[in-house]
Formats: C-alpha cells, structure tokens, sequence
C-alpha cells in the first residue's frame, strides 16, 4: 500500500528534455508492503504554462529513500521526516539542476 503522507503543489524553475518547467510536486510517500515501511521524498517538475496546468509528467521524477525498516507507519516518524522535508527536497532538486520555490505555493498542501 502506498500512501503519500504529503503532498502540495509549488512554482519552480527547470528544465528537461528541452521543456522548460515552472511548477513541482514535492510528496512524502510511505510504502507498506509484507511488514516492511518505506519513506521516501520525491519532486517532480511539470510545465505549468498556465493556472490551469497541473499535468503532472513523470519524465522529471526524482526520489530518494529517507527510511526503510521493519514495521507500519507512525505518525511520529512522519513528522520526524517533514521537518526537514525541505532539505531532502531541496538536495534532489539541486541535483537535478532545478529550484523549489517554497516561498510560492500553488495549492494547499494535502496531508494522508
């Protein structure tokens, strides 16, 4: 089962396979399977060419395993992890040669 813990819509910069990008969904996503939980952060930067654009496309995904261990979810482990949430986000981005700007979001945040 897959959850994403959280979830909100923010203005960004990048640019991939020659599509510049002006938008990011930044998730938290909790993965339980067979008595094993897994959190991870993940970005990914979609066009967002106008107020209405939030086709989200997968062609500028990146993740990164923040915890993998025996167990379930727990609420204090997820609030462990959004507190530096945006450090993990922001490494990924960086990498990825894009900026999050946290400063500027585009929906209310969705929490799961």
């Amino acid at each position: 089962m897959t959850v994403n813990v959280f979830e909100r819509y923010y203005a960004a910069e990048a640019d991939f396979n020659g599509v510049p990008r002006h938008g990011a969904l930044v998730m938290l996503i909790a993965t339980s399977e067979e008595g094993n939980i897994r959190y991870e952060a993940a970005v990914s930067f979609f066009p967002h060419r106008d107020e209405e654009d939030y086709a989200v496309s997968y062609d500028a995904y990146f993740s990164k395993v923040l915890y993998e261990a025996k167990g379930r979810r727990s609420k204090k482990r997820e609030e462990t992890l959004l507190q530096e949430f945006q450090h993990y986000i922001d490494e990924l981005a960086q990498e990825a040669e894009g900026i999050v700007y946290w400063d500027k979001p585009l929906r209310e945040a969705r929490k799961g």
